[in-house]
């Protein structure tokens, strides 16, 4: 239990880790963010597949597959029903925030609540993998996610200032999109935990809002500013690091 704490709070401190950063360089450039966001969704598309969806057939038995594959949809479509409700994120990154100094605050507060509705799966993502037992695959899960989420604290940061927020609720917002995450860590844990019949569904359906988030958010992010070379070798270095660690610790 010790260990989902101290995950949770990196999972969750990552952002603010990149939130540090984005007030010390308020003008990261687009190059050095798409390769690092890329890097962590290799990490994540990594992660997902063999620490999430592989060990969901392993544990399904004989209908492993069909759970399997529902899982992945499920959250999938938890997460498209999200998209439907708040705006995409790169979408209120590139266009509606950052290239104007007047930005609207009431747009600017959507965008930080699009990301903290964005990160529940996720930390619910890292706590599933805990509940699974398997403790390098969890960490290797946290480790993705948290890798995911520094970049995207460092992109909050630029749009709140010019839109007038001041740099202390700045700091504070951001920290909140990060506790929404340990609050998703802990959920995917009990969850797990108090009904062990529903893990590989869990892991799955915590697979598919990985895969949904990497397809439908980092990479098209990571493809939208020239960077496209850059960001796909990031994506297979990220993706590799994890499949070398996971074939030398296995």
């Amino acid at each position: 239990m010790q260990t989902v704490w101290i995950t949770a709070l990196g999972v969750g401190g990552a952002t603010l880790f990149g939130t540090v950063i984005g007030f010390l360089f308020k003008k990261v450039s687009h190059r050095f963010s798409d390769v690092v966001l890329s890097f962590a969704a290799g990490v994540m598309l990594a992660a997902a597949v063999l620490g999430l969806i592989l060990p969901s057939l392993e544990y399904g038995g004989k209908y492993g597959i069909i759970v399997t594959v529902i899982g992945i949809f499920a959250g999938a479509l938890c997460l498209n029903l999200i998209d439907k409700a708040v705006p995409h994120l790169h979408k209120m990154v590139g266009a509606d925030i950052e290239n104007h100094s007047n930005a609207n605050l009431d747009k600017v507060l959507l965008f930080v609540t699009a990301i903290a509705i964005h990160n529940l799966p996720e930390g619910i993502a890292a706590g599933v993998g805990f509940g699974s037992g398997d403790m390098s695959q969890a960490l290797m899960i946290a480790g993705g996610i948290a890798l995911q989420n520094i970049p995207e604290g460092m992109v909050i940061i630029s749009p709140m200032l010019l839109a007038g927020v001041s740099k202390r609720k700045t700091f504070i917002f951001a920290a909140f999109t990060g506790l929404i995450e340990v609050v998703g860590t802990f959920i995917g844990y009990f969850a797990v935990s108090l009904s062990t019949a529903i893990l590989p569904f869990a892991l799955a359906f915590a697979g598919g809002t990985m895969l949904y988030v990497i397809s439908d958010e980092m990479i098209p992010e990571t493809h939208s500013h020239g960077c496209e070379m850059a960001a796909t070798y990031s994506l297979l270095v990220g993706f590799c690091v994890i499949l070398i660690s996971d074939a030398l610790l296995g």
